[in-house]
């Protein structure tokens, strides 16, 4: 476990094996906070299990892809790893050129 920890130190470019595990905590609260909002917004939708894939995709995108991002930086900054993550986010934008890159 320690070899793996130190492969993703050394991958991120992080100084302590410590904030390897902020950053894996940061994107657990994420991604669980993300599928907890996801209920109570497509039932606002009217999203359900029966509703055609050709509407719950582009939905999801929409609604829980940038609620997922928002999070992460929220989660990123509480846990005192906001550089990290707005890099997360910076390279993410880049790639689907949102934003230009440097």
């Amino acid at each position: 476990m320690a070899g793996f920890l130190r492969k993703m130190q050394e991958r991120w470019g992080v100084d302590s094996l410590w904030q390897v595990v902020i950053i894996f905590v940061v994107f657990a609260l994420t991604g669980s906070t993300s599928v907890y909002v996801r209920r109570p917004v497509f039932e606002w939708l009217g999203i359900t299990s029966d509703t055609p894939l050709w509407i719950t995709i582009p939905a999801y995108l929409l609604v829980i892809f940038p609620t997922y991002q928002v999070l992460l930086l929220l989660y990123g900054t509480l846990l005192g790893q906001f550089r990290f993550f707005w890099g997360v986010e910076k390279k993410m934008l880049q790639r689907l050129r949102i934003l230009p890159k440097e």
